[in-house]
C-alpha cells in the first residue's frame, strides 16, 4: 500500500470518514477489554476480528483480510518458533546453563546479577524469550537463595534482561516478527535475520550496564534472604500443631467432615511419624493422630481449646510440615494463557497428592478460605506435594515450579542435534537460502525426526493464547491501513513537527508506542502503531523504517508494568513484587533506553 496520498501539509488534517470512525470504535472496544481482562486477551483478539468482518462495508475488511491473521506469515513463524524452543527446553540445554550460572555466581550478589543478565539475554536473541525466562525461573530462585540473596533482586532483571536480549535479532521475540511482515506489507521491507542486531547490542548493553550499576539498587527486597518457604509466604501464625488425645470428639470423624465443621483447614495428618497430604478427606482420625491445621489466629485459639486436644507446638516449621523425606514444599506460577486461571482452588487444579497451603498475587499474600480464590495469571501457589507429584507437575505446561528439580528426565542425548537444527534455521535465513518461514517450519520438523520432540508434544509447545492474539489483531493493523484511520493519526502526531525537529517526533512516537503497548500487549502494539508510524514518516518527509523499528523497539521496551509483557508477569509473583516496584526500576530504564534507541536509530538508517 503507498502511503503517498496521505502526505498534505502540515496543519491540514484529512476528514474522518465513517469508516474511520468505526474503526476506532473497535479500537477502543478492545483497548477496554484489554484493560480490564473482563474476558482473556486472546478471546478479546477474536471479538475484534469477527467486527471487522462484520461491519466490512466501513472497515474494508474482507472475509479473506478478517482471517489472514491465522495463515500470516508471522503468525506461523512464531508458532514454529514456540516449536523450536520447546525442543532447546526438553533437552535440558537452558537447564544447563543455569547450573553454569548457579558455578560462576556462588554467593556474590554483582556475579549472580551478571550471570543471570547474560544467560537470560543473549539465548533470547535466538530463541523465544517467554520460555526462556519461564525456564531459568526455578534456577534463578535456587540461585538466590543458595547465595544468599533475596529473590527479588534477581527476578526482575532476569525478565528485563531476556526483553532486551530479545532485540538482538529477527527471532528474538513474536514481536520481530510481526513487525518485519508489517514492514513488508506497507514498505516492502522485512527485517533480515540480523537487520538490527547492531542497535539491539547497544540497547542490550545498556539496559546490562543499567541494572548492574543502578538497578540492582532500586529493587526492594520483598521477599528476605535465609527464610524457608514457610517463612517466606508468612505462614508461621496460620499453622498449628495439636495432638488428638483418647477422648477427643475429633477420634473417628473423617478429615472432610472434621474441616467442615471446626474452622481451621486439616492440611496434614501425621501418624506413626508419616505424614500424610492429600487426598486424605475420608481418612478417620485416630488417637495419637498429630494434625498441622491451617487458619486464622481467633480460629486457631478457639479450635485449641477444644477438650481431648494437646498443643504439640505454634512455631510450625517446614520440618515438621514435610514429615517425610518424599514431601516438598514448592512454589507453582500460573502463566498467562494457563487453563488454570479462573479455575477455583477448591477444585483441586493441580491434581492428587498436592495441598495449596498460601497465594502470592503480586505482594499480597493469602492465607484464609484458599479453596474459595479463583486463580489469575501471574498468582504464585505454595504447595506441599509429593516428590513424584512435583515432578509430573514440572512438565504441565498450565504451571511453572519455581524450583530445580534433580532427576528430571531430559533428553540430553539430544542437546547437540536441537542446538545444531536452530543454528540451522539461523544460518539458512540469515543467508537468504530459505524464508524464515520455511526454515523454521523445516526445524520444527527436524525436531521430531531427530527425536528431540514427540509429535504430540508440540501442541504443547505452542502458546495458543499468543497464536490468537496475533491472528485476531493483524486484521485491525489493515482496517487502520485501508480506511485511514492510520493517517489521520499520524497527521496528528506529525503537527509535533511543528515544534520539535525529526528526532524529537521519532522520540514521542517511540514514547506512545510504549504506553500503548501496557495497554495491548507487545504484539497488538506493533500491529496499530506501525501503520501509524509510516503515515507520521510521509507526513513530515523522513524515513519511514526509521519510525518503524522505533514501534519494534518500543514494543519490546514495556518495563513499567507487570502486565505489559509477559515475562514481567512470570516473575511477579515469584518475587513478591509490588506493581509499583515495575515503575520504579523500570521507569528510568524506559526513558534510558527511549533516548539511546532514537539516537542509535538516526545514526544507524538516518532521518
Amino acid at each position: 500500500m503507498s502511503f503517498g496520498a496521505l502526505a498534505v501539509s502540515i496543519g491540514q488534517l484529512p476528514p474522518i470518514t465513517t469508516g474511520m470512525a468505526v474503526v476506532f470504535a473497535v479500537t477502543i472496544m478492545a483497548f477496554a477489554l484489554f484493560a480490564s481482562e473482563l474476558v482473556p486477551v486472546d478471546v478479546t483478539a477474536l471479538l475484534v476480528m469477527v467486527a471487522l468482518m462484520v461491519l466490512e462495508p466501513w472497515t474494508q475488511v474482507s472475509i479473506e483480510e478478517g482471517v489472514s491473521g491465522f495463515s500470516n506469515s508471522a503468525t506461523i513463524t512464531v508458532l514454529a518458533m514456540f516449536i523450536l524452543s520447546a525442543g532447546i527446553s526438553r533437552t535440558g540445554a537452558v537447564q544447563r546453563l543455569g547450573k553454569w550460572m548457579a558455578g560462576v555466581a556462588r554467593d556474590d550478589e554483582r556475579r549472580q546479577l551478571l550471570s543471570v543478565i547474560g544467560v537470560a539475554g543473549l539465548p533470547s536473541g535466538l530463541l523465544n524469550n517467554t520460555p526462556i525466562v519461564a525456564m531459568l525461573i526455578p534456577a534463578v530462585s535456587d540461585l538466590a537463595r543458595e547465595g544468599g540473596t533475596s529473590p527479588s533482586k534477581l527476578l526482575l532483571p532476569l525478565s528485563y534482561a531476556s526483553m532486551v536480549g530479545g532485540m538482538l535479532t529477527l527471532i528474538g521475540t513474536s514481536t520481530n516478527l510481526v513487525a518485519s511482515d508489517v514492514s513488508a506489507r506497507l514498505l516492502d521491507h522485512p527485517f533480515s535475520m540480523f537487520e538490527f542486531t547492531g542497535l539491539g547490542a547497544l540497547v542490550f548493553l545498556t539496559g546490562a550496564l543499567y541494572l548492574l550499576l543502578v538497578g540492582h539498587r532500586l529493587i526492594p527486597e520483598r521477599i528476605a534472604t535465609g527464610e524457608g518457604l514457610l517463612a517466606e509466604f508468612e505462614m508461621s501464625e496460620y499453622l498449628t500443631e495439636v495432638a488428638l488425645d483418647e477422648g477427643s470428639p475429633l477420634v473417628g470423624r473423617t478429615v472432610a467432615a472434621v474441616n467442615e465443621e471446626i474452622g481451621p483447614t486439616v492440611v496434614q495428618v501425621i501418624r506413626d511419624g508419616a505424614g500424610r497430604i492429600e487426598p486424605f478427606a475420608a481418612e478417620r482420625l485416630e488417637a495419637g493422630d498429630a494434625l498441622i491445621v491451617r487458619g486464622g489466629v481467633e480460629e486457631l485459639r478457639a479450635f485449641t481449646t477444644m477438650d481431648g486436644l494437646t498443643i504439640a507446638t505454634t512455631d510450625v516449621d517446614e520440618r515438621d510440615f514435610a514429615a517425610g523425606e518424599r514431601q516438598r514444599f514448592v512454589e507453582l506460577v500460573v502463566p498467562t494463557g494457563s487453563s488454570l486461571v479462573g479455575v477455583r482452588l477448591a477444585e483441586s487444579p493441580f491434581g492428587e497428592g498436592v495441598n495449596p497451603l498460601s497465594l502470592r498475587r503480586g505482594a499480597e499474600l493469602l492465607h484464609r478460605r484458599l479453596g474459595d480464590v479463583a486463580l489469575d495469571r501471574g498468582d504464585t501457589v505454595l504447595v506441599q506435594a509429593t516428590a513424584e507429584r512435583i515432578e509430573r507437575l514440572a512438565t504441565d505446561p498450565n504451571v511453572i515450579v519455581a524450583r530445580e528439580l534433580e532427576g528430571t528426565d531430559y533428553r540430553t542425548e539430544k542437546m547437540p542435534v536441537a542446538i545444531g537444527i536452530v543454528l540451522s534455521v539461523v544460518g539458512l535465513a540469515a543467508f537468504g537460502v530459505l524464508d524464515i518461514l520455511v526454515a523454521a517450519l523445516a526445524g520444527v520438523v527436524a525436531m521430531v525426526l531427530g527425536g528431540v520432540l514427540d509429535p504430540d508434544e508440540l501442541y504443547d509447545a505452542v502458546e495458543w493464547d499468543v497464536i490468537l492474539l496475533l491472528a485476531g489483531l493483524i486484521p485491525l493493523g489493515i482496517a487502520f491501513s485501508q480506511t485511514g484511520a492510520a493517517g489521520l493519526i499520524g497527521a496528528l502526531v506529525a503537527e509535533s513537527a511543528q515544534y520539535l525537529p525529526p528526532l524529537g517526533v521519532l522520540w514521542v512516537f517511540y514514547v506512545i508506542t510504549a504506553l500503548t503497548t501496557a495497554v495491548v500487549s507487545n504484539a497488538g502494539s506493533v500491529v496499530l502503531m506501525i501503520p501509524v508510524g509510516v503515515a507520521t514518516a510521509v507526513q513530515i518527509g523522513t524515513n519511514p523504517f526509521a519510525f518503524v523499528l522505533a514501534v519494534t523497539f518500543a514494543a519490546s521496551a514495556d518495563f513499567m508494568t507487570p502486565i505489559g509483557y509477559q515475562t514481567n508477569l512470570l516473575v511477579y509473583g515469584p518475587g513478591g513484587y509490588r506493581f509499583t516496584d515495575y515503575f520504579r526500576v523500570g521507569a528510568p530504564l524506559q526513558i534510558l533506553l527511549s533516548v539511546v534507541t532514537v539516537l542509535g536509530i538516526s545514526v544507524f538508517w538516518g532521518l
